[in-house]
């Protein structure tokens, strides 16, 4: 029977099942797979639309995705800082 892959999630701060896969082909993939559950990757998948479509970010381009990895980085808890402002707003009491 096979055991999911666990990992301590720097976001979650508690050992969790590990994302399946390494996000990306370099370090940055690396680092994201040693120390993010798949539980916080859901929450990431949530989030980053809220990125892109603020800030219209290119993913194309260098700048689009140095931009997405840094605000990955500051979510997953990797890199000290504040997540830039997103257009987003939860809905109040009004609806």
């Amino acid at each position: 029977m096979n055991q999911p892959r666990m990992v301590f999630c720097k976001k979650l701060k508690q050992e969790l099942p590990g994302i399946a896969f390494r996000p990306f082909t370099d370090d940055f993939g690396q680092l994201l797979f040693d120390n993010v559950s798949q539980q916080a990757w859901q929450m990431w998948l949530r989030e980053s639309p809220r990125y892109i479509n603020t800030y219209g970010v290119d993913l194309q381009s260098e700048k689009g995705r140095e931009f997405l990895r840094e605000q990955m980085r500051i979510f997953f808890g990797l890199a000290e800082g504040e997540l830039a402002a997103t257009a987003w707003r939860p809905l109040d009491d009004k609806g």
